[in-house]
């Protein structure tokens, strides 16, 4: 059983529909619809970039559109899988059910602002429902601090990792959670949110202050100087500071807060059980510039392999090592 954390729609607009109709959805655009019935994920991918814009505004990566892709195929064939979705302080649940995708063609507001054709897909599931199986009511203020983190998403869909999505289904049961809750990282995130620590920046906040810092510095010491070596020239290419962490914080919230190479789920500053799955900022072609485009934010451990090598490259390496560990 997978277990995936999920909004739906532009907004969260599919949610009512989903809620009355017992389904899980997500939807696609007109223009890109034919390409991903044809299964052209390098057509999708191409006019996505071409003509796209992520919810805030920003042309999506390869990565991020190549995500897109799969929503889709998500949905049609997630079964008997459990889905979990927070509505304000409400948390809702239901089991994916066997069954075709019912497609149905509804107008919406695209990103510039006119109107388009979606196509909308809804997949059966079992009726949501906002308390566990014992019958206790789900309310998100009632989590544990550590829970909070990864039970949701700003983005559009995120599978949780094995040992979050075990403590998912306890929850769910209505099950002994103490087992995570006496571990060492668990009772830290907790003591920091009894101490006030939300008063200052998050460990998301704090993430992205760190990774544009350190594109300036990095940049400000490569300008072609030579020493033993010549340094590659690198640019960051944005009129304000601001305006790089704005884009940072969209490129994290499109990627659903997961590595845009390796899909493990980004780690933050402050909250992190493993330095190396920290996230990192990372220039897909190497020799180019911080500037729009040409970022995604990436584990440490993957940054820090790649180096400077080429970024298609380095992601059929990764695939190759993922796909040889799934048949082992």
């Amino acid at each position: 059983m997978k277990v995936f954390i999920a909004n739906f729609g532009q907004e969260n607009h599919l949610w009512p529909a989903c809620l009355s109709g017992s389904t899980i959805a997500t939807f696609e655009d007109e223009d890109l619809w034919p390409l991903r019935r044809a299964n052209d994920r390098d057509g999708y991918i191409a006019r996505c970039i071409e003509t796209k814009k992520t919810a805030a505004g920003i042309t999506p990566t390869r990565p991020v559109a190549s995500r897109w892709f799969n929503l889709s195929e998500i949905v049609a064939t997630t079964e008997g899988d459990l889905w979990i979705h927070r509505a304000k302080n409400e948390i809702w649940w239901t089991m994916s059910r066997a069954g075709a995708v019912d497609v149905a063609v509804q107008p919406a507001f695209n990103s510039v602002g006119g109107v388009q054709s979606v196509y909308v897909q809804h997949k059966p599931a079992d009726p949501w429902s906002n308390k566990t199986r014992s019958g206790n009511r789900l309310d998100w203020t009632g989590l544990h601090a550590k829970a909070r983190e990864f039970l949701f998403t700003e983005g559009t869909l995120q599978q949780l990792s094995q040992d979050n999505a075990e403590y998912a289904k306890a929850l769910i049961e209505g099950d002994d959670l103490g087992a995570w809750h006496t571990l060492p990282a668990w009772k830290a995130k907790a003591d920091r949110a009894k101490h006030g620590a939300v008063l200052n920046f998050s460990a998301k906040q704090r993430a992205i202050v760190r990774m544009v810092k350190t594109a300036a510095t990095t940049a400000a010491a490569a300008n072609g100087q030579v020493v033993e070596r010549i340094v590659k020239v690198k640019e960051v290419r944005f009129a304000h500071t601001k305006d790089f962490e704005d884009y940072v914080t969209a490129l994290v919230v499109s990627q659903d807060g997961a590595c845009a190479i390796t899909g493990l789920t980004l780690q933050y500053d402050g909250d992190d059980e493993d330095p190396e799955l920290l996230c990192s900022l990372d220039r897909i072609d190497s020799g180019g510039h911080y500037e729009p485009g040409n970022l995604q934010v990436v584990c440490k451990f993957a940054n820090r392999w790649k180096n400077d090598g080429d970024n298609a490259t380095f992601r059929r390496l990764i695939s190759l090592v993922k796909n040889a560990v799934a048949i082992d």
